[in-house]
């Protein structure tokens, strides 16, 4: 499995979700932001998915506006 097999699910506080509306297509510009510094976090912490996850952090950040 990967790094997170000690991590028990029922211990994690999952944001809760509502079926019943629906999502928006897009990501706000502040998700992608948030987004964009967890896959960057990811890869600098190294590991299986860092190569990934930089992969990905370069490819949202040429897609959204800078956030400074």
């Amino acid at each position: 499995m990967d790094d997170y097999a000690h991590l028990d699910r029922d211990e994690i506080g999952f944001a809760p979700v509502e079926y019943d509306q629906e999502r928006l297509p897009l990501l706000t510009l502040g998700e992608a932001h948030t987004l964009l510094r967890v896959l960057r976090t990811v890869a600098a912490e190294g590991g299986p998915v860092a190569a990934g996850a930089d992969g990905w952090s370069k490819e949202i950040a040429a897609r959204i506006p800078s956030a400074d």
